[in-house]
């Protein structure tokens, strides 16, 4: 079995127009060679990602999701032009063919770029890599340095000032993802009434502006096959922007995943953070500001804010379950899971254990009451 990332058989529904897609890009003068061999990626909730090898070109299409509007929460054109103003600046970027904006064609924008041949590390590393403790910690610290190397890209003056608003990232941040927990609540959820007074009474000022990624995970790395802790690309672009680097930090370690964390949150690890030789998230932060010389005052609201837009997140995929917009099982228990990122957000800012559990433990009372009802 190989260990490079090839995808998978096309889900049903996501079909795509082969022949309009082959059209279009010999009309962008690129040349393909031989039958299309199609594979799709099966990671992720958000856009769907492709395969289409040729004998000659491997490429990756990227395009939302069926019914979606791309110009709001799936731009495919920020995303492309945001990796094609990058790739002088930042190598790892995949290196973008071509975008359509021809809705004619797929009936949506998408865009298509080179593949990156490698090992993307999900939940689990591939058994075959048999790393030991300290490849292991070599990977963390090289996915760390990674960040950190994006975070000192030399934005100004470049065509990447187009995309952030910059000063006051913190702020429209929390306010943000306020007005979405509001709009995706459910009766089953908590209000998260004590993480959110608490957020805007204790937002900063940006500690400074950088580019940052905001989806910093290891399953949006790609390894490289035959030095597998080195990191050769890193995709999913769609949320980058110019903003505070320490959010970028504290969101990224939100998906950390620790030996020693609740069942919840090891039952829906992503990525493969439990591994010995991990660094734990403080042993991140510490590493961090060590190498980059930041000093904060209030970490604790950096990795608050990262669990809750975590539970948003969450949130907004189960807001359409419960709705019946979609009925994949896979999201039936995302309530459960915004349930723990509250007891976990409500320690980190100072409520007991017990006060924390009794909470959560309410608001769950209240939803079986409610479906009995009903």
């Amino acid at each position: 079995m190989s260990i490079i990332d090839i995808g998978h058989a096309v889900r049903e529904g996501e079909e795509l127009y082969v022949n309009a897609i082959e059209n279009w890009l010999i009309e962008q003068d690129i040349e393909l060679v031989g039958p299309v061999e199609v594979t799709q990626y099966s990671g992720g909730v958000s856009n769907w990602t492709y395969r289409l090898k040729y004998q000659n070109i491997d490429l990756i299409l990227r395009r939302p999701p069926a019914g979606t509007k791309t110009k709001l929460a799936y731009d495919m054109s920020r995303e492309y032009h945001i990796q094609k103003a990058l790739k002088e600046f930042y190598p790892t970027v995949p290196e973008m063919v071509a975008l359509c904006e021809d809705e004619s064609v797929l009936g949506c924008h998408f865009y298509v770029m080179k593949r990156i041949e490698g090992i993307i590390p999900r939940a689990d590393l591939p058994k075959e890599l048999n790393f030991n403790e300290i490849q292991v910690n070599k990977l963390c610290i090289n996915m760390v340095d990674k960040l950190i190397e994006l975070h000192t890209v030399p934005f100004h003056r470049t065509e990447l000032e187009e995309f952030g608003k910059g000063d006051g990232y913190c702020y429209r941040q929390v306010d943000s993802w306020d007005h979405r927990y509001e709009k995706a609540k459910t009766i089953n959820v908590p209000s998260f009434k004590y993480v959110r007074k608490w957020l805007k009474e204790n937002t900063p000022v940006d500690s400074k502006i950088s580019l940052i990624h905001n989806d910093w995970r290891f399953d949006n790395l790609i390894l490289d096959p035959s030095h597998p802790t080195n990191i050769i690309g890193v995709l999913d672009w769609e949320m980058a922007t110019l903003g505070d680097p320490l959010m970028d930090l504290g969101t990224a370690l939100a998906y950390w995943v620790e030996e020693n964390d609740s069942p919840i949150f090891k039952a829906t690890r992503r990525q493969p953070t439990h591994l010995k030789g991990m660094l734990t998230r403080e042993e991140v932060v510490n590493y961090y500001l060590e190498k980059t010389g930041m000093t904060t005052e209030n970490w604790t609201f950096y990795e608050v804010f990262g669990i809750f837009r975590l539970a948003v997140i969450a949130q907004q995929i189960y807001y359409r379950f419960y709705h019946k917009q979609t009925n994949n099982p896979a999201f039936k228990d995302f309530w459960i899971i915004v349930h723990a990122l509250h007891i976990r957000a409500l320690k980190l800012i100072g409520v007991n254990k017990f006060e924390a559990n009794e909470i959560a433990q309410k608001y769950i009372v209240k939803f079986k009451e409610l479906m009995h009802k009903s």
